[in-house]
C-alpha cells in the first residue's frame, strides 16, 4: 500500500504541474499586460522627449525602440504611442550619438539603430524609416575587412568582436528580406559573406556558445573570453532573416543549437538568465544584454517552435516581476532571479522585452 500510495501521490503532482502550465499558456494576457506596464514606466521615467532618447543613452535607445515597437505589433492599442515616439526620435535624436545622423565610430551602435528603424518601418510603413536603415548600413560597410576577416567593432580598429559581425550579418540579411533586385541580391551577398566566416571563425565553440571577440594578433579566441547573452541573441535574429531569404536548414539548426546551449549554460540553477555567469557588474550597458537575448529567442520560437522555449520565457518572465520588480514605482532591476536593484534605463527595457517575449511565445 505504500508504494501505491507514493504512485498516487507522484501522479498528482505532475497532473497538478500540467495543469499549471496549460493554465498559464492558456492565459497569456497576463504578460501583455505586464508588458504594458514594465513598458509605461520605462518610457514615463526615461524617455526624453527634447532628446528623443530614453536616459540620453544611445546605442541603449536603439534597443528602446525595438523594444516598444514590438509591444505595437503585439498590441494594436499601443501602436499610437509607438508612433508617437518614433516621430518624436526621428526628428530630435540624430547627431547625439557623437556622429552624424545616425552613425558615430562604433559599427555596433550603428547596427542597433538600423535594426530599430527596420522595425519601425515593418509596423508604420514609413519609407523614411527604412531609407535611414539603409544608409546606416552604407555607412557600416566602411567596416569590412577586418584583422582576421570579418567586420570591425569601430572605426579606429580597435577589435574584432562577435557582436559587431553579428549586427552586420542581421542588418544585411533584413534588409535584403524587405528589397528586391540589385538591392536585394547586394544585401544578400553581404550577409552571406559574413555568415561564411563568421561560422568559421572560431567563434562559436564546440558548445555552441558564442564568444566575444578575438584576439587581433592570433586571431582566436582566448580561454577566457566573455560570453555575453546579447552575442547568443542577435546571432538568432541574423540567421532567421537569412533563412527567410535564402533557404538553408543548417541556418535554423545552428541558432537552436546556440538557443539551447543558453538554456543549458547560461542560467542559474533555477533556470533563471544571467549574464556572464552572474560575475558581471550591472550597468546600463550589461543590463541591457538579457534583453536582445530573450527578443531573439521569441523570434526564433515563432519560426521554429520549441517548448523549452516557452517554459524558459514564462519562467524569466514571472520570476522577474515576483523578484526583481517594485511594485510601487514599477520598476524592474537586472537580476530577473531578485532581489530589486541596480535598476536603470536598460534593465526596464530587458524587462519588457522579457515580459512580452513570455506573451508571444504562449500564444
Amino acid at each position: 500500500m505504500p508504494f501505491r500510495t507514493t504512485v498516487r501521490r507522484e501522479l498528482l503532482f505532475v497532473l497538478l504541474q500540467g495543469c499549471l502550465v496549460l493554465a498559464q499558456s492558456t492565459n497569456p494576457s497576463t504578460y501583455m499586460d505586464n508588458a504594458l506596464n514594465a513598458a509605461g514606466v520605462l518610457n514615463d521615467v526615461y524617455y526624453n522627449a527634447s532628446t528623443g532618447l530614453w536616459n540620453n543613452l544611445w546605442w541603449n535607445s536603439g534597443n528602446a525602440l525595438t523594444a516598444i515597437t514590438d509591444v505595437a505589433k503585439a498590441d494594436s492599442n499601443y501602436a499610437s504611442t509607438a508612433e508617437g515616439i518614433f516621430a518624436t526620435t526621428f526628428q530630435n535624436a540624430p547627431g547625439r550619438g557623437g556622429g552624424p545622423g545616425w552613425t558615430n565610430n562604433f559599427y555596433d551602435d550603428e547596427g542597433w539603430w538600423a535594426l530599430g528603424w527596420i522595425d519601425a518601418f515593418d509596423l508604420t510603413s514609413n519609407q523614411s524609416y527604412f531609407a535611414a536603415a539603409a544608409d546606416i548600413y552604407n555607412d557600416m560597410q566602411t567596416g569590412d575587412n577586418a584583422t582576421c576577416g570579418g567586420h570591425w567593432w569601430d572605426k579606429p580598429h580597435s577589435a574584432n568582436t562577435a557582436i559587431g559581425n553579428e549586427l552586420y550579418l542581421s542588418v544585411a540579411a533584413h534588409l535584403a528580406e524587405r528589397t528586391s533586385g540589385d538591392d536585394r541580391t547586394g544585401y544578400l551577398n553581404d550577409a552571406l559573406n559574413e555568415w561564411n566566416w563568421f561560422k568559421n571563425s572560431g567563434l562559436i565553440d564546440t558548445n555552441n556558445i558564442v564568444h566575444d571577440g578575438l584576439d587581433l594578433s592570433t586571431c582566436q579566441v582566448d580561454a577566457g573570453s566573455p560570453t555575453f547573452t546579447y552575442n547568443q541573441g542577435v546571432i538568432l535574429g541574423g540567421l532567421i532573416s537569412l533563412n527567410n531569404v535564402s533557404p538553408d536548414p543548417s541556418y535554423l539548426q545552428t541558432a537552436s543549437n546556440i538557443a539551447h546551449a543558453v538554456l543549458a549554460h547560461m542560467v542559474d540553477d533555477n533556470g533563471i538568465l544571467i549574464e556572464y555567469g552572474g560575475s558581471l557588474t550591472p550597468d546600463e550597458n550589461a543590463s541591457q544584454f538579457k534583453g536582445v537575448f530573450v527578443r531573439n529567442l521569441m523570434a526564433l520560437q515563432q519560426v521554429q517552435p520549441d517548448s523549452a522555449y516557452v517554459s524558459f520565457l514564462q519562467k524569466n518572465a514571472d520570476s522577474l516581476w515576483a523578484n526583481a520588480r517594485d511594485s510601487s514605482s514599477g520598476l524592474i532591476g537586472p537580476d530577473w532571479q531578485g532581489p530589486f536593484e541596480d535598476n536603470d534605463m536598460s534593465s526596464q527595457n530587458s524587462a519588457v522585452s522579457c515580459l512580452l517575449a513570455a506573451y508571444v511565445a504562449s500564444q
